[in-house]
């Protein structure tokens, strides 16, 4: 089993965030969980796959080519891929992975959590979608799509597919139990 980790190429201000990459890349270790992450040795991408490593556990990296030189691509990781751009990147981790877990980062570790959360709702795939809640920085983030499906423009069943939690044991857990809802169409039956 592999596990997609998107967080930023900056360490953040709060050390927590640090911290936590640590853990959770030793605790996938432990687990006989691959991690498989953007291939660069900076920020808490560099945390997680040095942590990683160094329990001894598979380490994938994906890095596109042009961001070699500013994420400073890891070259003590099992296996270090090098692609042409961003798309193939994505598509490379998601087929790589069994499922998804979000860390803080900035619009890029967003995006990528998206692209992940959206392909699981279009049913593309049924893998888990997990939001790690480092220090509460995404309780505002937890109130906007609260407020797009109280909107309508999210199903509660679909918000349920982001599981949420605070600490890295509580979502490896939830993530060990889930079971993909059926995904026939997106909207609710009265918008059919």
């Amino acid at each position: 089993m592999r596990i997609c980790v998107y967080l930023g190429s900056s360490p953040g201000n709060n050390p927590l965030y640090r911290q936590t990459a640590h853990d959770l890349g030793t605790m996938l270790a432990q687990r006989g969980i691959g991690l498989v992450y953007g291939g660069g040795k900076v920020g808490l991408m560099g945390v997680i796959a040095d942590a990683a490593c160094a329990a001894g556990g598979e380490v994938i990296g994906v890095i596109p080519e042009a961001l070699r030189a500013r994420e400073r691509d890891h070259q003590g990781i099992t296996e270090l891929h090098v692609v042409d751009t961003m798309h193939e990147r994505k598509a490379m981790m998601s087929k790589l992975a069994d499922g998804f877990i979000t860390l803080p980062g900035g619009i890029g570790t967003f995006e990528e959590m998206f692209e992940a959360w959206c392909w699981a709702q279009l049913g593309y795939h049924r893998k888990p979608v997990g939001l790690l809640d480092v220090g509460d920085i995404f309780e505002g983030f937890k109130m906007l799509i609260d407020k797009v499906v109280e909107e309508g423009f999210l199903q509660p069943r679909h918000r349920a597919m982001l599981l949420v939690e605070k600490e890295p044991e509580a979502l490896l857990e939830r993530m060990s139990q889930y079971m993909a809802p059926e995904t026939e169409h997106w909207l609710g039956e009265d918008d059919l």
